[in-house]
């Protein structure tokens, strides 16, 4: 079982960019060693796409966190980079149409509850955050359900 559950706070592109690459590896900005150094073997991993608002997957990290500088992921301010590397796998993947849309389902995360109600917004800013398991399983049953149902079709 997990230790950690993180949600990672992704721009939809650099999402792309870690699918097109098969959930191999995820990359960390330069201001996330401390978080890095404290991901472990085994973690769940939740993407959160900011500027859609949606979730729209969950891996497994595979790895303990590493260094690479090799370019990857698009810096979306100057001098960023992502060199805090770590392995993951998929667990559950959403096509682009089916993304959790955080309006829907941020309200009934205890995460956000360190918010007062109108800004509870504010839970999804930044970049990697540590969640609640209830949350972290509230959001993948529903991806569950969404794979569930593409797979009758």
């Amino acid at each position: 079982m997990a230790r950690n559950y993180w949600m990672l706070v992704i721009s939809a592109e650099n999402f792309r960019i870690t699918r097109e690459m098969g959930f191999t590896v995820q990359g960390l900005r330069t201001t996330l060693r401390r978080k890095a150094e404290r991901v472990e073997v085994g973690d769940r991993l939740l993407f959160y796409l900011s500027w859609v608002k949606r979730f729209a997957a969950t891996v497994t990290v595979t790895s303990t966190y590493f260094e690479d500088r090799s370019p990857v992921w698009k810096a979306h301010k100057p001098g960023e980079d992502y060199p805090y590397r770590v392995g993951i796998e998929p667990a559950v993947v959403l096509e682009e149409d089916e993304f959790l849309d955080v309006r829907q389902i941020g309200p009934r995360m205890d995460h956000v509850k360190k918010w007062t109600p109108e800004w509870w917004p504010l839970a999804f800013q930044g970049d990697l955050h540590l969640i609640p398991r209830k949350d972290f399983s509230l959001i993948e049953e529903e991806m569950k359900k969404l794979v569930s149902a593409r797979a009758r079709r």
